[in-house]
């Protein structure tokens, strides 16, 4: 194999897939990227064995082949040749060394063969349909933060893509809960979508999707089956295993009846938070809302740091209320809000509590308070 390769291609298109590597691997040809040159573009392939991305560049391929190279060392090499360069890989199959010539720089690295690495089992999609790029990304944005982290329920490691009813028919739904808050976020349904079952993409893949998702033009060809879901756009393709499990009934936890109605701009709740938020304690991280006509104060009381307050003017109209957050879940909710206005919608002081954007009610977060 010998191809010619600009620095920007090259370094894109390894740059996506070595962020899929494991950094600690048991088995070595999982640390490698698989490089394949054919025709006019080389394809460059990188797994963890739940996820694969292929990366596809135009390239001159003098002589067609395929290696298999360190990929965090390729990318490295890449990284730090001078802008512009054209980079030249040639392989030699029988030394066991791929040669990387950049100008007068000259690298050559140790390759395992192209056949021990392990391609994902192709598996047949029962639907297929294309999504902007703009509409996933806020999907997967938005709803992101709420995944949880705890391994023992690894069923909410991940965001619930699925069909759901909305209240104007049926729309793409994603949600992430992990039992302390909930987002759920809706989109219209894409055409060709209608019967796709429902997935649990996983923390690390909504996390490599979004590297797909940056081109506000671009259109993404999704599929879906029961055991993996598949992102693609020309140049990009991510396939990924879903988690097997079964998502919870997640309705059962939107609160519908609650009618004490908060508004507030969003930035400035945000940052009023963020500051009373400094004196707490690690632990607790509590922050107190006292709510009363038109008058919101934010206070936070940590016997062993300090205790802080702000006083905010808001729209409420209903009778008083003291109900405790934590700190950074309320953060991490009002900074999802675009617009500038987060409605919050309160029971009581020990009932979930929901949020929204505005009168937009596509986007929805629940989060359920604590005792201070």
């Amino acid at each position: 194999m010998k191809i010619s390769i600009e620095r920007a291609s090259l370094l894109k298109a390894v740059g996506q897939a070595q962020s899929v590597v494991e950094r600690r691997n048991t088995i070595p040809i999982l640390a490698n990227v698989l490089i394949e040159a054919e025709g006019n573009t080389v394809s460059f392939r990188a797994t963890d064995l739940d996820i694969e991305v292929v990366d596809k560049a135009p390239a001159q391929v003098e002589r067609p082949g395929a290696t298999t190279v360190s990929a965090v060392m390729l990318h490295e090499i890449v990284r730090k040749l001078p802008d512009g360069a054209l980079i030249q890989l040639t392989d030699d199959s029988a030394a066991g060394r791929l040669t990387v010539q950049a100008g007068r720089s000259m690298f050559s690295l140790a390759t395992l063969p192209k056949e021990d690495f392990p391609v994902m089992a192709s598996s047949e999609y029962t639907s297929n349909f294309s999504a902007p790029a703009p509409v996933l990304r806020r999907l997967f944005d938005k709803s992101k933060f709420a995944i949880s982290t705890e391994e023992t329920r690894y069923y909410l490691n991940g965001v619930y893509m699925h069909v759901a009813e909305g209240e104007g028919g049926k729309v793409l739904r994603c949600v992430a809960t992990d039992g302390h808050r909930l987002a759920r976020i809706d989109a219209a349904l894409p055409p060709g979508a209608e019967n796709m079952p429902g997935v649990i993409v996983p923390r690390k893949t909504v996390g490599e999707l979004r590297k797909l998702l940056d081109d506000d033009d671009s259109q993404i060809a999704v599929s879906v089956s029961e055991t993996k879901v598949r992102f693609a756009t020309p140049a990009i393709t991510l396939t990924s295993k879903v988690i097997d499990g079964t998502f919870p009934d997640y309705s059962r936890v939107i609160p519908t009846g609650n009618t004490r109605r908060l508004e507030v701009d969003a930035a400035e709740f945000a940052k009023a938070v963020d500051r009373v938020a400094t004196v707490s304690s690690e632990r607790s991280r509590a922050v107190k809302l006292s709510l009363d006509d038109d008058r919101l104060v934010l206070s936070v009381n940590a016997p062993d740091a300090g205790a802080a307050e702000e006083e905010l003017a808001v729209a409420y109209g209903d009778e008083r209320l003291d109900i405790g957050f934590n700190a950074k879940y309320l953060l991490e909710i009002a900074s999802q809000v675009d617009r500038e206005n987060a409605v919050f919608l309160f029971n009581s002081a020990g009932d979930p509590t929901l949020m929204r954007e505005g009168n937009d009610t596509s986007a929805v977060y629940v989060v359920m308070p604590m005792r201070v």
